[in-house]
């Protein structure tokens, strides 16, 4: 009896033991499977941009004003990473039309884009991005479609197309259909325009022709339908549009064993999530959920009979887009789908006009009001645009909520995502989760994260200011060139000169300074040194692109008339205030050179004037002494301690100058100064035994060739901001004045931020066009909640 109480004994604590060990063993997977995605999560750190522009439709000429918000991609703060953001205008085959550099400080900026007047009609993609985003794939930049309309130039004849189909697709929930498992499958189908067809029916069959499902959309050509597979079924879908012949389409093939998910949510506080596996009746199975690569849920279950079930509590998602997916007991991904959890409103905006109706040349006040969802008065980051609305110009469907929150998180574009936020019911709630599961996307990649395989980083963040990228090549064998020292200059009035080593892939950065405007940049290595050298100066504009193209443009009868007020409104606005639209502010940058406070300098016309150079240098600069040494001048500076080694670096209007026989040659009735260093100076990778900077009157160079090998060519640094003009009617001469006011943006500005009450008054004057207005005020708090409100008035 003793033998068998100690035999049961043993029994139980080995029991004990194995169930410790399977529990350690379901704990470890989970915690690889979290350890390693928190890794990749901070070893790529990742940005969103939202753009508010003033309108979306525009006629060349006109110009399109943009505020840009960056946030932290996982919790979108305000996130100050970057300091420049690329915001460039693409067509559909991806040619750029339109191109900017917009500086940022703590993750704010704005700019303006003047449409050229030969810019063709159509549908373009406005997209915004940093170098930092560049590491990533581009469906992760800012798009936004915008339309262009010019009235003066005749549409462009296209080659007569082959008529394109409807693009039908299925997505079984959590990616697969196996065998024997009843699947929720959502179904689409996209015009060739690029919008959801609306109305159509259509009928799943299998190989003898027999229906097992019916289907019809529920939404922008979105729904979905629940069928269960058999083995070694075949099936098609049929779908009558009501015009043509119906069409057909597979559906994805079955598996006869494998893993099927399935996500019920029955409007309560949780979801149920079942796990089958036919393969196996048991086994492990782990949930992973994540809200923007935040992990929210990392939870292990047994198969029992095949079947594992998870209930997920909707309070501990994040709000927003959330993945969850189904690993196996390998740590293997098996299923995955995407739920969308609708936030609550974080940052409420109230704003109105004084008035309902205004007439021509009055007054407008506009109140703005920021709080939170209690009532609590919120600074807020906000801008806003005041424009009329008719046949051409509408009200914008997307803002910086439903972007955020959703557009962002998604694959392609996303048809009127504001219809998920405005209306809460049984109808949207099931037509947001046919967008979760016939839409959705990650943004990485499992096998990276499990395998600890960090992204590859080929652009650096612009932590500081503009990073200009250029490659050296030895010109000879065309190969890339190592360890060579390039200058990198920009010609003016203010010193500005950067300086990089080749890596050994010969690739150079330089990290400019309040490089603003348009102008030119001077690359060359050390002509006494370094020859048989080719530069290459890079576009800093990415040369990716998302699959997704503009939308078909067309145009319609009852837009005829719009269009001619809108294009006679431009022309009035360029003729008539053409000067005060080209305005800027001055970017307040530092006006000293590199080099900081110089030792000493002259300024030429305090002294007799010589007419050579080496008369200028022996008679006032006591910094240097000149000399000349078989055949060639050489100039030594000279500081307390005695002569440095070697030539200084000289530059002339912040162009280096490397042959001592062109610094003698210069014209010395052309310099108006010369700014001396006489001690060694560290820049970036070079030593200077000292610097002389020699500017002109012109800042022209003076005359002086330039280095046969440098390269010369236009460059676009940071772009000045552009001041809105506004005209105010506050006299009697003023409002009777005969000048024409043909606006139809009355009011733009990046800068409509509410003070620590929450509170904020804007006010500008209507023009000479009546007619409905709205306008459109959005932004983001500190702490990331976003906000967005429209408000209506009249102009008879």
């Amino acid at each position: 009896m003793e033998n068998i109480k100690t035999t049961a004994k043993t029994i139980a604590i080995l029991i004990g033991v194995l169930w410790q060990l399977h529990t350690s063993c379901f704990a470890q997977a989970i915690n690889q499977i979290t350890n390693s995605f928190n890794q990749y999560r901070q070893t790529s750190v990742q940005e969103k941009i939202f753009v508010h522009t003033d309108k979306d439709t525009y006629l060349p000429g006109e110009i399109l004003w943009f505020k840009v918000y960056t946030v932290d991609a996982s919790f979108h703060k305000p996130l100050n990473l970057s300091k420049v953001v690329y915001v460039d205008v693409i067509d559909a085959g991806h040619n750029a039309v339109l191109q900017a550099k917009i500086a940022l400080k703590n993750g704010i900026g704005s700019g303006s884009l003047y449409i050229p007047v030969p810019t063709n009609s159509g549908n373009y993609k406005l997209r915004a991005y940093t170098s930092w985003m560049k590491n990533f794939s581009p469906e992760y930049y800012f798009t936004k479609d915008i339309v262009i309309v010019n009235p003066l130039k005749s549409p462009e004849i296209v080659a007569k197309e082959v008529q394109a189909n409807n693009d039908v697709q299925f997505f079984p929930e959590g990616g697969n259909l196996v065998a024997g498992v009843a699947s929720k499958v959502a179904f689409k189908i996209t015009t060739p325009g690029g919008k959801g067809l609306a109305a159509y029916k259509g009928a799943v069959v299998d190989q003898h022709n027999d229906t097992v499902a019916r289907f019809e959309p529920l939404k922008f050509g979105m729904g979905s339908f629940v069928f269960t597979p058999l083995a070694n079924g075949v099936y098609r879908a049929v779908i009558k549009t009501g015009y043509g012949n119906p069409v057909t389409k597979d559906l994805p093939a079955i598996s006869s064993q494998g893993y099927a998910m399935q996500l019920k949510d029955s409007g309560g506080p949780q979801l149920q999530v079942t796990v089958s596996n036919t393969g196996a009746a048991n086994g492990e199975v782990y949930l992973f959920a994540h809200t923007r690569q935040v992990i929210k849920i990392a939870e292990s279950a047994s198969l029992n009979s095949g079947t594992a079930s998870f209930t997920i509590d909707k309070a501990v998602l994040g709000d927003g887009v959330s993945h969850i997916t189904i690993f196996n007991s390998a740590r293997q991904p098996v299923c995955e789908r995407l739920y969308f959890k609708r936030p609550r409103p974080q940052l409420l905006i109230e704003a109105s006009a004084d008035q309902p109706q205004y007439a021509t040349r009055k007054k407008v006040n506009i109140n703005i009001l920021a709080k939170d969802g209690a009532g609590k008065p919120l600074p807020a980051n906000l801008s806003m645009s005041v424009y009329r609305i008719d046949s051409l110009q509408h009200m914008e469907g997307g803002d910086i909520v439903n972007y955020l929150w959703l557009r962002s998180d998604l694959r392609g574009d996303i048809e009127s995502p504001d219809y998920y936020f405005k209306n809460v019911n049984a109808e949207t709630d099931a037509a947001i989760d046919n967008l979760m599961l016939s839409q959705g996307w990650r943004r990485f990649q499992w096998n990276n994260v499990l395998n600890n395989a960090g992204p590859i980083f080929n652009f650096l963040p612009e932590y500081t200011d503009h990073l200009i990228a250029a490659k050296v090549f030895n010109a000879a064998t065309n190969a890339p060139a190592k360890d060579i020292v390039v200058y990198l200059s920009v010609p003016g009035r203010r010193v500005q000169l950067y300086a990089a080593r080749s890596d050994s892939l010969g690739r150079l950065i330089f990290n400019t300074k309040q490089l603003f405007g348009p102008g030119e940049v001077v690359a060359q290595t050390n002509s006494e040194r370094d020859t048989g050298y080719r530069i290459d100066v890079l576009s800093p504009f990415s040369e990716q692109y998302s699959r997704y193209a503009p939308l078909k443009f067309e145009l319609k009868p009852g837009m005829q008339k719009a269009i001619e007020e809108h294009s006679l409104a431009m022309q009035v606005q360029n003729i008539y205030a053409g000067n005060k639209i080209k305005q800027f502010y001055d970017p307040g940058v530092d006006s000293s050179g590199f080099y900081g406070k110089p030792y000493q300098t002259y300024l030429l016309d305090n002294y007799t004037r010589f007419t050579t150079m080496e008369e200028v240098l022996r008679e006032y600069i006591r910094e240097v002494n000149v000399v000349r040494s078989q055949k060639r001048y050489h100039i030594k500076v000279l500081n307390e301690t005695g002569f440095l080694d070697g030539d200084p670096l000289v530059l002339l209007d912040d162009v280096p100058v490397f042959n001592m026989d062109k610094v003698i040659a210069i014209d010395p009735l052309k310099v108006k100064k010369l700014e001396a260093i006489r001690d060694r100076y560290y820049y970036g990778p070079t030593v200077q035994e000292g610097i002389l900077s020699y500017t002109t009157y012109k800042a022209d160079l003076g005359g002086v060739e330039m280095d046969p090998h440098a390269v010369v060519l236009d460059y676009e640094g940071l772009q000045l901001q552009r001041e809105f003009y506004s005209p105010v009617y506050d006299t009697d001469g003023a409002v009777k004045s005969r000048v024409p006011d043909f606006r139809s943006l009355l009011y733009w500005t990046p800068d409509a931020s509410t003070n620590s009450s929450g509170k904020n008054q804007l006010s500008f004057y209507t023009s000479d066009q009546t007619g409905k207005y709205v306008g459109f005020v959005q932004g983001i708090t500190t702490d990331g909640s976003a906000g967005s409100q429209y408000f209506r008035f009249d102009v008879k």
